[in-house]
C-alpha cells in the first residue's frame, strides 16, 4: 500500500469502526428515529423525571437533535385530551410511544395496536388490560410499572396510622378518571379494616375539584389524608399540599416530590432513579426487540421521606420509631 492508500485508511478507519459499532448494536448508521412521549401532567411538573429519562438514553447513544427526534404531546393535566394526542403521535408514525402513567398509556394503546409502547409508572397493568401478564405482556406494550404489589398501600396507610396514632378517620383521595384508583381503594380498605381505621373516599378529577374535595373531608371529620397515586395529583403537590395544610391535615403520599413541595410523608419509588429504566425498553425495541417479548419491571425498592417543616406547621411530632426508618429527612 503507497503513503496515500495508508493516510486514507488511518482516516477512514475511525469512520468503519463507528459504523460497524452501530451496525452491532442494532442501529441504522445515518438512520434518526421518532419518539412520541404522551403525558398527562405538564412537563414543568415532571421535569426532574424526564431530564432523567433523556440523560439515560443519551448514555444509551440516543441523543436528540442527532439520532432521534422526540415529538412531546402534553395534555396539561386534562386526561380527556389524552385520546386525541396519542392519535397525533401514531398519524406521524413514530417509532416508539413513551407514555408515563396509565391514563396516557391507555390511551396509546386504543390508538394503535401496532406500534411499540412503553409504559412509565402506571398501576395494576394487568388488570387495568395494558398487558397480558407482567412476565409475557404479549401486544405492542410492555415498560415499567408502580405497583410492586398490593401491599405497597397497605404499608402506607400502617406507616400514616403510626405517624399519627390519634387518627381514627382518614381520608383517601383518588382520581376517578385514574384506572387504578378502584384497585387502590380496595386494598386500602381491606388494610384499613385490620388497623380500625374508617377510610373515607374523597375523588377529584383536577385542581378545579380540590376545594370541593377538601371541604368534603371536612365534613366527614377527617383526620388525616392518604393522596392516591394519579398523576394529576403529582402535577399539582404544591396545592395539595397548601391546602392540606390550610385544614390541619397529615398527608401520607404515593409520590417523594410532593413531600418536597410541602406534603408530611411519603413511602413511594424514587422516581428519579426508576424513571431511566423506561430507556432501557426503549434502546431494545429501536434495536430490534419486541415489547411482547420484554417482561415489565417492578420497583423494587421504596423510600420513606417526611418533612420535619411541615409537621411543625401541623404541631405534629412524629415518633422517633417512624423517623429512625426514614431515608430522608427535610428539616
Amino acid at each position: 500500500m503507497n503513503r496515500r492508500g495508508a493516510a486514507l485508511a488511518l482516516l477512514l478507519g475511525p469512520i468503519a469502526f463507528g459504523l460497524r459499532s452501530l451496525a452491532a448494536n442494532g442501529q441504522q448508521p445515518g438512520k434518526v428515529y421518532r419518539l412520541g412521549y404522551l403525558s398527562q401532567p405538564t412537563r414543568e411538573s415532571v421535569e426532574p423525571g424526564l431530564q432523567a429519562f433523556l440523560q439515560a438514553l443519551r448514555e444509551l447513544g440516543w441523543v436528540e437533535g442527532r439520532n432521534l427526534v422526540i415529538e412531546y404531546r402534553w395534555a396539561d393535566g386534562k386526561v380527556e385530551r389524552l385520546p386525541a394526542l396519542a392519535v397525533e403521535l401514531v398519524k406521524l408514525n413514530v417509532d416508539v410511544i413513551v407514555a408515563p402513567a396509565g391514563t396516557a398509556a391507555l390511551a396509546a394503546k386504543d390508538a394503535t395496536n401496532s406500534i411499540p409502547i412503553v409504559m412509565m409508572f402506571p398501576a395494576y397493568p394487568v388488570e387495568t388490560g395494558l398487558v397480558a401478564s407482567l412476565n409475557r405482556p404479549g401486544g405492542n406494550v410492555t415498560g415499567t410499572t408502580y405497583t410492586p404489589s398490593p401491599e405497597i398501600f397497605r404499608k402506607q396507610l400502617q406507616i400514616l396510622k403510626e405517624a399519627v396514632p390519634h387518627a381514627s378517620r382518614i381520608a383517601i383521595l383518588g382520581n376517578p378518571v385514574d384506572p387504578g384508583w378502584v384497585l387502590q381503594t380496595s386494598e386500602l380498605e381491606s388494610a384499613a379494616h385490620s388497623m380500625n381505621v374508617h377510610l373515607q373516599r374523597v375523588e377529584a378529577r383536577g385542581p378545579e375539584e380540590f376545594d370541593s374535595a377538601f371541604a368534603a373531608m371536612a365534613r366527614g371529620r377527617a383526620e388525616a389524608l392518604l393522596i392516591g397515586g394519579s398523576s394529576t395529583f403529582l402535577a399539582h403537590g404544591a396545592r395539595l399540599a397548601e391546602l392540606s395544610l390550610k385544614s390541619r391535615l397529615p398527608t401520607m403520599d404515593n409520590f417523594r416530590e410532593m413531600v418536597d413541595a410541602g406534603g408530611l410523608i411519603a413511602y413511594a419509588v424514587n422516581m428519579r432513579d426508576f424513571t431511566p429504566r423506561a430507556a432501557v425498553y426503549v434502546d431494545k425495541i429501536l434495536k430490534g426487540a419486541k415489547p411482547a417479548d420484554l417482561p415489565v419491571e417492578q420497583p423494587t425498592k421504596f423510600e420513606l421521606v417526611i418533612n420535619l417543616k411541615t409537621a411543625k406547621a401541623l404541631g405534629l411530632t412524629i415518633p422517633p420509631s417512624v423517623l429512625q426508618r426514614a431515608d430522608r429527612v427535610i428539616q
